[in-house]
């Protein structure tokens, strides 16, 4: 890393845009000041040329006066830059097509005349004191030579940042990392990489641009975004403090709570396998993983679910053994039996099977104590 990267999240704009998502003007405004509360720097907060709604939305979002720069999303157009202009904010993200599919099928234009609308644009937002990010749509699809015209034509127009935009998610690691490497070694200004999830690659990707040289990344909260999603807030902040050991200024403890509130305003529930916050990702039963962590929580966790906030929790199941068994046994005061271990392991199992779930401890303490009674009437008998 040759510098500090900055996280630009984007949860109230692209993360708007996943089909059904609304946020209420007050859900906006608690996400974004838990977004700052969180450390977040910057804020795409939204897109004024939406209306009047969004307008009013985003200069409530101003009045917080919060510690976060609030960036709004532009077309090209001067209509658009008129609607920001409207809003109050000092921060404008000017986007615009950059490969020739979506330049000509879009908006009828080739390549010189996307770079003269740069130039005239961005020129007159630079004057109007705004911190300008030109955005590439299409990036990933786009030729490269042109993309490096455009960065060009903003740093000369006034931009202090271009975004390259993977708008339909087809890059992987490897090409991402070509990508910025090239356009980084020629740019005077700082670019920012925005990821889309539809491999399932847009944290990876993400990760690949700032090893590039990348010095900004667009995030979502939970990933939140139009199709697949976007690179997670939380798998990317967390992933470079693990990873690289590069402090994002992100409180890390607070993205679990973080991503249940978005979850809870986009009415759209986490799934228990999400990383970092997935309510199973730090969740144990396999019985030669539970035996290996018991002795050092190292054999089967590479991330400390203390840095997050959270806590590594062990369930029994279908897969459990006798040591998993044993442990939260112990917790009630019971000892397990060696000599009835062996049955113990399969009457859970089999307890497991049948209701396709875990077994709870209240579950299991009333199967060994069963188990217990009956070796004790067997005795007796014998």
């Amino acid at each position: 890393m040759k510098g500090p990267v900055f996280l630009n999240d984007t949860t109230l704009r692209d993360g708007e845009q996943a089909p059904g998502v609304v946020f209420t003007t007050a859900e906006k405004l608690e996400i974004v000041e838990s977004l700052a509360a969180a450390g977040v720097p910057e804020i795409e907060i939204g897109t004024p040329a939406m209306g009047a709604d969004e307008i009013d939305a985003i200069r409530a979002a101003i009045a917080l006066r919060l510690p976060v720069r609030l960036t709004a999303w532009c077309r090209m157009t001067s209509p658009d830059l008129d609607a920001a202009i409207a809003c109050g904010v000092t921060a404008v993200n000017l986007s615009l097509p950059a490969s020739d599919i979506q330049l000509s099928a879009k908006l009828g234009l080739d390549q010189p005349r996307a770079l003269e609308l740069i130039e005239h644009l961005v020129g007159r937002a630079a004057a109007c004191d705004f911190f300008v990010a030109v955005g590439c749509e299409d990036a990933s699809r786009a030729d490269w030579d042109h993309l490096a015209r455009v960065i060009e034509t903003a740093a000369r127009a006034g931009a202090s940042r271009v975004r390259l935009a993977d708008t339909t998610g087809v890059l992987d690691p490897f090409s991402t990392f070509d990508l910025v490497t090239e356009l980084a070694a020629q740019s005077a200004i700082d670019l920012e990489f925005h990821g889309h999830n539809d491999l399932g690659l847009a944290s990876a990707n993400t990760l690949a641009a700032i090893r590039a040289g990348a010095r900004h990344v667009s995030v979502t909260v939970g990933g939140l975004g139009e199709r697949a999603g976007n690179a997670a807030l939380e798998e990317v902040a967390v992933a470079m403090a693990v990873l690289d050991g590069v402090d994002t200024g992100i409180d890390l403890t607070a993205l679990p709570d973080l991503t249940a509130q978005v979850a809870r305003a986009a009415c759209r529930p986490t799934a228990a396998i999400k990383p970092i916050v997935g309510a199973d990702v730090f969740t144990h039963e396999s019985g030669i993983h539970v035996a290996g962590l018991l002795r050092d929580c190292r054999t089967y966790q590479g991330l400390d679910p203390n840095l997050v906030g959270r806590r590594r929790r062990l369930v029994i199941g279908k897969h459990s053994g006798a040591t998993a068994i044993a442990h939260v046994l112990s917790k009630s005061g019971r000892d397990l039996d060696p000599d009835l271990a062996a049955v113990m392991v399969a009457r859970v199992r089999a307890k497991a099977a049948e209701s396709k779930s875990t077994v709870t401890a209240t579950q299991l303490i009333e199967l060994y104590d069963r188990l217990c009674n009956e070796a004790v009437q067997t005795h007796d008998i014998e």
